[in-house]
């Protein structure tokens, strides 16, 4: 293999070529994994060599210890461990420290990235012990390229996620300091070297707790920050706003005295710097102070509700600083990017998300600065100052006492509805937003005589009159919609009287030819909103909504043939899963009043699935409406089982053979989220609705979800498995205690096979801190309903456990859960009582 033209090649425009070469790269490293590293180290450090050629080598070689997925990262670091002799390790690494002194800065950063990658693996093993000492002395005594690339290396090895380095790291804390403070003070006349050390610095503020301890280290790492905020250099000055406010958020209480003597008014000049990234950083700073300090607050009222005397350090120092800090704040918002995207942060958006915090930390003592700046602005020639009077009203509606806005709100709603006619889009999308905040926050202010009817006018005007409003809109209308529902089964609602125009206005939204699709979608948002809050006297127009939803997802079905781009399947996907969606609603609000539509309902969403392509997210949708069509004809639902039940078995992953589900599960090597947390709450939905029937599918659903449950993150996993895991098993216990409560009929004998897998998930969950109010609200049912399905504790066992008394308490006496999750494990405690005490007569 030559090296360089396989190197030059990766490179390359075309693709084709590209993915030649990276094979040819993966297939030397298979074969000779430390013949690879040394060549392509040498390559890297050869300062004889081309410099995109010496860039490409090190992106390979930090590849070569690369993997998204959890499990392939730990192979292939196993690699290095266990197939790289010594002496190749040595010399790799020495290699990799010669070239942090290349003058070729593409060269030392890509050196520094693959040094970070070694660390991960060396440093907690506690080998490479030498690597800090000659990062520092890189620092102390290199020239000035050296020291940028060795201090951009220690912000590489600490910015990882790695928990077993983020342990390791803390024993290094001294050595990390020592370099990064040097290279961040002020006498350094380096400016490109003093970033790169704020940078580190930034980044391993989390491991020197130790040294945040010490007063006189702690001192002087913040003079040095503090002379960083204003070094002349923008990008110096915006890292060393981000390091006061990563120390805010981790060290809050040792702040006070540096919040006296500086940082108050620091950050208050950093807030005015003409320099966006510095000023948004200055701002995040105060952000991060209203979350502590709301957290703070929170924290302390439960501690003192509970009886204990452990309070946190509270200083109030968003109360003591509002009338210098929310002034400038103000003035931000009138900083707007007309062209500024939806995702686009800028300083108004930072100021607007900032002034929204602030009034939730510190309530009613805003209310004055900001109404002086609304009446000031409301009725500006300028629009950026109409905007930002709107923006600060809306932004002060959480927070303050819902008493002193009531008259405030009475008194804005006619000028901010009468702003939705603005003549700048801004101003009517922020009149939207605000109005949106006051349905979500205090919608009892709200007349529904004399507010609603302009109210709903308004924002279905503003819908439709640009689609830069329709997110606001829709938002608003989402709020009044849940606001105004009533009591669940009311007869009728404030919004009863506008139902039949606004079903009839978002359909004709989502039929508009110009409409794009993200308009579409949030309209079907709103109507799904508005059918699962109807009252009953609208239910005959949900019934016949139904003609409607179904009809345009029939439509939906030829359209498969006919996508010729990745474009065309997304938009598909997202009409269809957005029907299906309002279908779901209606289906759930009209309960067994849908029975003569589900017949065609089944076939329907049966077809969807026959039709869908593979990797659709579509068919989540279609399960849940499923399960809630199952839920709404409970045992009438028994004829469609035969024609849908391979639907859930190809679900699970075997696309030819649907009678071999369980064993394909049982082969399987990568089960990952082929599991899908809808596909196994429909389980739990299908078996309560046609009860005993269940018996003919538990076998096989059994070993799904007995095998679903062994799907877990390791302890590094990657963050964004996290959410799936919890939703997996949520999915698992709803099926769970679906199943159970089906079988309780007689039939309670075929559980016991599964008993101990359904207790060996409960403890995990028990033990795992990462959980939802949602899956143990699915736990405690399952913890009930089984104690209540053997009755004469036959099980009690496993009911003595301690954490499972834990698990019940904790669930019970949190003061966050809604009510129906604490009365959901008040319940199952009164079946765990009565499991232990009937065994012991027993």
């Amino acid at each position: 293999m030559n090296v360089n033209q396989v190197l030059e090649s990766t490179l390359s425009p075309d693709a084709q070529t590209r993915q030649n070469a990276e094979q040819q790269l993966s297939q030397a490293a298979e074969v000779d994994f430390s013949g690879y590293l040394t060549t392509l180290a040498q390559e890297l450090a050869n300062e004889q060599a081309q410099p995109h050629i010496r860039t490409a080598a090190g992106i390979a070689l930090k590849n070569a210890f690369s993997a998204r997925e959890y499990a392939r990262l730990r192979e292939v670091q196993e690699r290095w461990i266990q197939q790289v002799n010594p002496n190749v390790k040595k010399s790799v690494k020495e290699l990799a420290l010669k070239t942090l002194a290349s003058k070729d800065a593409r060269a030392g950063q890509s050196a520094a990235q693959f040094i970070a990658s070694i660390a991960a693996i060396e440093i907690p093993r506690n080998e490479w012990p030498e690597l800090m000492t000659a990062l520092v002395a890189n620092v102390g005594e290199g020239a000035d390229h050296l020291k940028q690339a060795s201090l951009a290396t220690i912000g590489y090895i600490c910015e990882t996620e790695d928990g077993d380095l983020r342990d390791s790291l803390t024993q290094h804390s001294n050595a990390i300091l020592t370099a990064v403070v040097q290279g961040a003070r002020r006498e350094e006349p380096n400016m490109d070297v003093r970033n790169a050390a704020i940078t580190a610095l930034g980044d391993s503020l989390e491991f020197v707790r130790t040294n945040f301890d010490n007063e006189g280290e702690r001192n002087y790492i913040m003079q040095v920050i503090c002379e960083a905020t204003q070094s002349g250099d923008n990008r110096i000055e915006a890292g060393a706003y981000g390091c006061l406010n990563r120390i805010m958020g981790l060290y809050y209480d040792k702040m006070r005295f540096y919040m006296e003597k500086a940082l108050f008014g620091l950050t208050v000049m950093g807030m005015k710097n003409e320099e966006e990234d510095v000023a948004k950083l200055a701002v995040e700073f105060w952000c991060t102070v209203c979350e502590e300090e709301i957290a703070i607050e929170d924290d302390n009222a439960l501690a003192q509700s509970e009886g204990s005397s452990e309070m946190r350090p509270y200083f109030n120092f968003a109360r003591v600083a509002a009338r210098e800090v929310v002034p400038v704040l103000l003035d931000l918002l009138t900083r707007q990017d007309e062209d500024a995207g939806d995702d686009d942060y800028n300083i108004s958006r930072a100021a607007y998300q900032c002034l929204c915090l602030y009034a939730q930390a510190v309530g009613g003592e805003l209310i004055p600065l900001v109404l002086a700046f609304v009446e000031q602005n409301l009725r500006h020639a300028d629009w950026h100052r109409r905007d930002a009077a709107v923006s600060a009203f809306g932004a002060v509606m959480e927070g303050p006492d819902e008493k002193m806005l009531d008259p405030l709100i009475k008194q804005a709603l006619p000028v901010l509805i009468g702003m939705m006619d603005d003549n700048v889009v801004q101003v009517k999308d922020s009149a939207a937003y605000a109005l949106g905040r006051i349905c979500e926050n205090v919608s009892d202010s709200i007349d529904p005589q004399v507010h609603l009817p302009p109210l709903i006018a308004a924002l279905f005007a503003g819908l439709s009159s640009n689609p830069k409003m329709a997110a606001s809109c829709c938002w608003a209308l989402m709020n009044l919609a849940d606001r105004f529902a009533g009591e669940p089964g009311c007869q009728e609602n404030p919004i009863s009287a506008h139902f039949q125009d606004s079903v009839t206005h978002l359909l004709a939204v989502t039929e508009r030819a110009e409409a794009d699709n993200q308009l579409r979608m949030a309209a079907y948002e709103v109507l799904n909103a508005f059918v699962t809050n109807s009252a009953n006297d609208t239910l005959h127009i949900v019934a016949k909504l139904s003609d409607v939803i179904l009809q345009r997802l029939e439509n939906t079905l030829p359209m498969q043939q006919q996508i010729v781009s990745v474009e065309d399947r997304i938009t598909l996907e997202e009409v269809q899963t957005s029907l299906i969606s309002v279908l779901l609603a209606i289906i759930q609000r009209l309960e067994a009043e849908i029975k003569p539509q589900a017949d065609r309902i089944m076939h329907v969403l049966l077809r969807v699935l026959n039709t869908v392509g593979p990797k659709s997210s579509v068919p989540d949708t279609v399960f849940a409406a499923v399960g809630g069509l199952a839920n709404a004809l409970e045992e009438d639902f028994v004829k469609y089982m035969e024609s849908f039940v391979h639907y859930l078995y190809n679900a699970l992953g075997n696309q030819e053979e649907p009678g071999l589900c369980a064993m394909a599960i049982g082969l399987s090597t990568s089960l990952s989220n082929q599991f899908k947390p809808a596909i196994l709450q429909c389980f739990g939905d299908i078996a309560q609705a046609i009860g005993p029937h269940f018996e003919t599918y538990l076998s096989v659903v059994g070993q799904v979800l007995q095998q679903a449950a062994n799907v877990t993150m390791g302890p590094d996993g990657a963050y964004d498995m996290l959410d799936y895991i919890i939703s997996l098993r949520e999915g698992i216990m709803d099926a769970w205690g679906g199943i159970i409560i089906a079988l309780k009929q007689g039939k309670t004998r075929l559980l016991a096979p599964y008993v101990e897998s359904i207790f060996h998930l409960l403890r995990i969950v028990a033990q795992d801190q990462n959980r939802s109010e949602a899956l143990l609200r699915s736990a405690m049912g399952v913890i009930g309903d089984l104690a209540d399905a053997f009755p004469q504790g036959e099980y009690a066992e496993y009911y003595r456990s301690e954490w499972i008394t834990l698990l019940i308490k904790e669930t019970r006496s949190n003061r966050d859960f809604q009510a129906r999750t604490t009365d959901t494990a008040r319940w199952a405690r009164e079946q765990v009582k009565r499991q232990t005490s009937n065994a012991q007569m027993a």
